[in-house]
């Protein structure tokens, strides 16, 4: 999946325990701008399916946390340049990610889908039925790679932006025929966006992905211990929870 410091919005988590109290503090980055996963509210607070991940994986270590809004463009290279210890923002695990950074065990699995303005006489998803039309995905993202690399290659215009809102927003307005984002939030953005404008077209067929949390590559003990963390959550019913708050059905 999806920023440069551009939201300066930070929320520490107060946990308990003895092993807060000594362990090294952890920064956590993440979007802010991929409802249902992550989003600001109108107080500039994070909230979210991935931020109610990071504060129980927290609570699980023992650990206090600082969870951040970075954008998605700068997401990737800010972890790099160790502003932050790791990233739970719904980021795709990807060959070419992982020759930069390293990534924990999956903690939901993804997959693309594509959505057109409700009067839309397009029959399906194929590159085919999309040769000629204007395709809008966000930019850095794994639904902009296969835009690119398979719409594109077959005919399409494809235009990029900086968030799935704005090209949610232009496919509301008229000025795309289609576009393509991970099914979740594409669902989320039809069913609360209080519009009749457009409609999911279906499935990419293939596109299934396994989503994880990115942390350096050589900060392997952090990787484990979130491992541990995502193993345990699992086991003692608190993922199952989160996900019931999102979805009416199970994302792993």
């Amino acid at each position: 999946m999806n920023r440069v410091m551009g939201l300066a919005t930070a929320c520490m988590l107060a946990l308990g325990g003895m092993g807060a109290a000594q362990a090294e503090p952890l920064r956590i980055a993440t979007e802010g701008a991929y409802p249902p996963f992550n989003y600001v509210d109108s107080n500039n607070e994070l909230h979210g399916f991935d931020v109610d991940i990071a504060k129980a994986l927290c609570s699980q270590m023992q650990v206090e946390c600082t969870l951040v809004a970075q954008d998605w463009d700068g997401i990737i290279p800010a972890l790099m340049a160790k502003k932050y210890d790791a990233v739970v923002a719904s980021m795709v695990v990807t060959e070419e990610r992982q020759k930069q950074i390293g990534f924990t065990d999956r903690y939901y699995r993804t997959r693309l889908a594509v959505a057109v303005p409700s009067d839309s006489t397009l029959a399906d998803t194929t590159p085919a039925a999309l040769d000629g039309k204007i395709v809008g995905a966000q930019s850095s993202s794994t639904q902009s790679i296969y835009a690119e690399d398979i719409y594109g290659a077959a005919g399409a215009e494809v235009k990029l932006y900086p968030t799935q809102d704005d090209a949610n927003s232009d496919l509301a307005n008229g000025r795309l025929d289609a576009v393509v984002n991970d099914k979740f939030p594409l669902l989320d953005w039809l069913a609360k966006s209080g519009k009749d404008c457009c409609k999911l077209l279906g499935d990419i067929q293939g596109s299934d992905d396994d989503v994880a949390i990115a942390v350096r590559k050589d900060d392997q003990a952090l990787r484990e211990q979130l491992n541990k963390a995502l193993a345990e959550i699992r086991a003692n019913g608190t993922y199952a929870q989160i996900v019931s708050q999102y979805f009416p059905f199970d994302i792993y």
